[in-house]
Order: C-alpha cells, then structure tokens, then sequence
C-alpha cells in the first residue's frame, strides 16, 4: 500500500562484489599465480579461514559493448581492474617476475593504468585512483 499513499519504500542494494568467478584451463596453477603476483589469497579449505578481503574503495560496474576492443581478443567475455596503492611499485615487482605490462603514459582525471595478462591471457588493469 506503500506505492499508494505515497510513501517510498527502502529499496534494498547490494553492498560490494562478493567473488570473481570465471572458467580457466588450470584453475589450481592459476589461483596461485593471483595469489603470488597480485596478493589475492587463494579461496580458503575451510570455513574458518578468512578469504581474501578488498580494502574499500571506488570500484566501477561497467557493462561494455559486445564489439568492444578494450579487452583485447573478441573471445574474451570479461576483464577485472585492481586497484592499487603504488602503481610504480607493481609494475617493478612484476616485471622483476618476468611478467610484461604496459603502463599507459597518460595521468586520467581518476589516477593512473596498466594493462597486463594473465597465464591464460586473461587482461588485467590495474588502476591507482587519485
């Protein structure tokens, strides 16, 4: 009866993104990769072990255009963005890994980009907010 007397009624949002889900032709070798070059925590054996936690922060929820060239292969159906406190210091420490990124030279109104791959050719961004 809310809708006719006039009242609002509290719309229920939701507070953050729970999980990154996504196939991969090596899961286990994948996960610990994440878990080495990126620092995301592998998904805990256990209920009593805490997963991997983000820090709060900007994140941006953006479907694309199925012809969009942004994520590289036409296949390639998602890409996910890092943020990062310490773009300079990322970058160093994966290419110290052997892992090629490219650093966009350009500084955006919102902070500063690099794009790198994954083992299985998954693009990553990792962006350093302003």
């Amino acid at each position: 009866m809310a809708a006719e007397t006039g009242e609002q009624t509290a719309r229920v949002r939701v507070s953050g993104i729970g999980g990154v889900f996504f196939r991969a032709q090596h899961p286990k070798k994948l996960a610990q990769w994440y878990e080495q070059h990126l620092g995301v925590s592998q998904v805990p054996s256990d209920y009593d072990t805490a997963p991997w936690s983000q820090q709060a922060g900007p994140t941006v929820f953006a479907p694309f255009s199925q012809d969009t060239e942004y994520f590289g292969r036409k296949s390639q159906a998602w890409m996910i963005n890092f943020r990062v406190p310490d773009l300079a210091a990322m970058v160093a420490q994966l290419e110290q890994a052997g892992i090629e990124v490219s650093v966009d030279p350009e500084e955006y109104p919102n902070g500063r980009f690099a794009r790198l791959h994954d083992p299985e050719g998954n693009p990553i961004e990792l962006w350093e907010p302003k």
